[in-house]
């Protein structure tokens, strides 16, 4: 292969992760997110607002719009107020009006209308990037990441629908790469990592890969070099946005749950490790308890526990833990995980051969 261009499109951060398997070389950079990079700038922005793009990372851009609304005339183009909410009557409730492509042309054009254009990789901000590593804006992959709860039927709860989609793709095959795809294989339903492909696409690659990134995460968290020779053990990622926790067995996801980052404290987290590894926790009540959700194909108990593995910008949650916790550094950094979970699961898919990282 040789040139891989590995992005984690996280809540807070960018990270970006490239890599040469020939040469054995590797450049990293993390950056603030598109998500708080692009609400920034739509809260700047004076005047009318003519909207375009596809669906990415939403964060507080709702809310900004529908301020700005208030003043002045946005409009939106359909695909860009997927990234509001799939609900168009909500979009149209904040004050906005939603409008084809040919419309959003022509008010771009007359000049009385600033413009933003939504996207969760921004090709002008990934060109400053890759220019910073002193290396050719050209790739051989592109794999990119980012967490899609997708566009389940009228009715049915996202984080249901959401892990209805995980337990399918691991029953069969219980590795977290078993949520990797090529831009032809997304589910139909999962609209931001359709639009991420696309995006990816649309940069000097001759291939494509996306992932849901807590699946990213789970892989490149049990790349940590201290796990080698282990087979059963725990990886934690406290991310901005969402915290994944995983029970992993001889390479295999035994379970894991997911919990909003901001609703969880360090006496929860250890209480659902615990039951999970126990295989005592249910996705129900995680989701009563104002989690994501859960899923368990089996139990090795806490005792079986080789080690447990910590990563994610907000890990220092756990810096209290009673837990043999250690601090992991996936290809030496932290903020690596996710894009080390891409490449290794996009290494594993085509059966490159293994890599230095390892």
């Amino acid at each position: 292969m040789s040139r891989f261009l590995l992005l984690d499109v996280g809540a807070g951060t960018l990270d970006v992760l490239y890599y040469d398997d020939q040469s054995d070389i590797h450049y990293k950079s993390v950056v603030q997110s598109p998500v708080i990079g692009t609400a920034q700038k739509a809260g700047s922005l004076p005047g009318d607002l003519v909207v375009t793009g596809a669906e990415m990372g939403g964060g507080a851009l709702l809310q900004i719009l529908s301020r700005k609304a208030q003043g002045a005339e946005v409009a939106i183009t359909g695909p860009a107020a997927m990234t509001l909410s799939h609900d168009p009557s909500r979009v149209l409730d904040a004050g906005l009006k939603i409008i084809d492509a040919s419309e959003a042309g022509r008010l771009s054009a007359s000049g009385k209308y600033g413009s933003l254009a939504l996207s969760d990789l921004p090709r002008e901000q990934l060109e400053a990037i890759v220019s910073g590593f002193g290396v050719p804006f050209e790739f051989d992959v592109v794999g990119a990441c980012a967490q899609d709860h997708g566009m389940p039927a009228k009715g049915q709860s996202h984080l249901d629908f959401r892990h209805e989609i995980f337990r399918k793709a691991l029953d069969k095959s219980p590795f977290p790469e078993s949520l990797l795809y090529r831009p032809d294989t997304i589910p139909a339903p999962l609209n931001r990592l359709r639009s991420l492909a696309a995006a990816a696409a649309g940069l000097p690659t001759r291939e494509v890969y996306v992932m849901d990134s807590g699946m990213a995460a789970i892989r490149g968290a049990s790349m940590d070099p201290t796990l080698r020779g282990k087979d059963r053990f725990v990886v934690i990622d406290v991310a901005t946005s969402h915290t994944v926790c995983a029970a992993m067995d001889r390479d295999e996801i035994a379970g894991f749950f997911e919990y909003h980052t901001r609703d969880i404290s360090l006496e929860k987290l250890e209480s659902l490790l615990a039951r999970l590894v126990e295989g005592t926790l249910s996705h129900n009540e995680i989701l009563k308890g104002g989690g994501h959700g859960a899923y368990v194909r089996h139990a090795f108990g806490l005792d079986a526990v080789q080690a447990i593995i910590a990563t994610g910008p907000k890990r220092r949650l756990l810096e209290k833990s009673m837990l043999p916790i250690t601090f992991g550094a996936p290809m030496g950094d932290n903020m690596m995980t996710g894009t080390v979970g891409l490449l290794e699961s996009i290494r594993r898919y085509k059966g490159l051969k293994r890599s230095f990282y390892l």
